[in-house]
This record gives structure tokens, sequence and C-alpha cells, in this order.
């Protein structure tokens, strides 16, 4: 008896161990990222660009908020979609999905807080040479951004993030998530996002999460 009642506590302090929703990465059929509960009763989407000043302006000023009051307490599911405007966009968006799921918030992060300097170096980049070889000019354009160094800080060799350029697999759900972006769903700009399936007119955090609690059901804050 004393035996079966130690084993029931034992599972009862498992039951009660709350899941770090934040920490559960998976990846959708279509390549997406999703953060948090995926039976989340609220699916907040993101069609989002690595070079678009307002999507690093929400990386920095929205994400933290969603994730704190939301995403941690399983009640959003955060899923990251790309919509790839340019080159270094294209390199930016392989890289940060070069790697197992895991890694990825991490690298979208570590991106994001590096936008500025990338710009600023991806000044000096001259295409001309690599203009017949995309692959070439995107593995070019990362190390002159330093978009490789960064990458490596994160645990991605050089080697194996030239591989992801050129792999086939890593860049075709990307134009696809992009072509999807742009012409199915003609968003207007980066970041577009939706709930539930249906897009909003809001891409600010001031203005998404009086929509989510919506959803939620939820009264608006401070009433």
């Amino acid at each position: 008896m004393r035996l079966l009642l130690t084993l029931l506590a034992l599972l009862s302090l498992g039951a009660g161990k709350p899941i770090e929703w934040t920490k559960s990465v998976s990846r959708t059929p279509a390549g997406s990222y999703v953060i948090g509960n995926p039976a989340a009763k609220v699916r907040l989407v993101e069609f989002m660009s690595y070079t678009c000043p307002h999507c690093g302006h929400f990386a920095a000023e929205g994400t933290p908020a969603l994730m704190r009051d939301y995403v941690a307490r399983g009640l959003v599911a955060f899923e990251i979609r790309n919509a790839v405007r340019d080159p270094l966009d294209l390199a930016a968006a392989i890289a940060t999905r070069c790697g197992p799921a895991k890694s990825f918030p991490g690298n979208h992060e570590a991106v994001f807080a590096a936008q500025a300097g990338l710009f600023r170096k991806a000044a000096d980049f001259n295409p001309t040479p690599t203009a017949k070889d995309p692959v070439a000019g995107m593995k070019a354009l990362s190390q002159t951004t330093g978009l490789t160094t960064l990458m490596a800080r994160r645990g991605v060799a050089p080697a194996v993030l030239n591989a992801c350029f050129a792999s086939r697999a890593a860049q075709t759900p990307i134009i696809a998530m992009t072509n999807d972006a742009w012409n199915t769903r003609k968003i207007s700009g980066t970041p577009a996002f939706f709930i539930n399936g249906n897009a909003i007119d809001a891409n600010t955090w001031e203005g998404i999460e009086p929509r989510l609690r919506d959803a939620l059901k939820l009264k608006p804050k401070g009433a």
C-alpha cells in the first residue's frame, strides 16, 4: 500500500508540472514553424520578411509580450511563415531554418536582432560575379553581410549553412509560402497577420492584442 501511495504521489507531481509552451516548436507540412500549444484555441499566423523593418520592430516589441502572456499559457499558437522580398531575405530565411525545429525561434530572434548590421554590410555586396549562380550568390551575400558568422555562433557551421543554401528541399517551402503570401492571399506588405485563418487589419502589437483577446473571449485589458 505504501508503494502504491508513493507511485500515485509521483504521478500527481508529474501531472501538475506546467508545460513550457514557448519551448514547444513544430514544423507544419507547409514548412512553417509553430511555437506553442498546437491545439490552442487561437492560432496567430505572421507572414514576415527578415529585411522588413516593421517585422523587426514586431519581433523586438510585440513577440516578447505575445510569448509571455498568451503562448506560454497555451492560449495561442504562433505560426511564422516567410514572405520573401529580396535575396538577403531568402538567404536569412534558409539560414534560420537550417537545423532542427527547436533551433528556429533562437535563430529567428538572432537574425532580427542583427538586422541593422546585415543591412549595412549588404550595401557592400557586389552581385555581378555570381549573377548566373543564385546559390553561389546566397553564399557570397551571407559571407559579406555577416550572416554566415552569425549562424556559426548559433551552432551552424559554414559548410552546413552552404549545404542548406544549395538544398532544393530547403528552398521549396520558402518559395511556396512566399507565393501563397503575395499571389494567393495577396498581402499588402509585411508583417501580415491572420487569426484563425482570417486576415486582420493590424500589424503592431497594440492592434493585434485586442483582436487576440476578442478571439479568446477575454475581457479587454483594463476593463
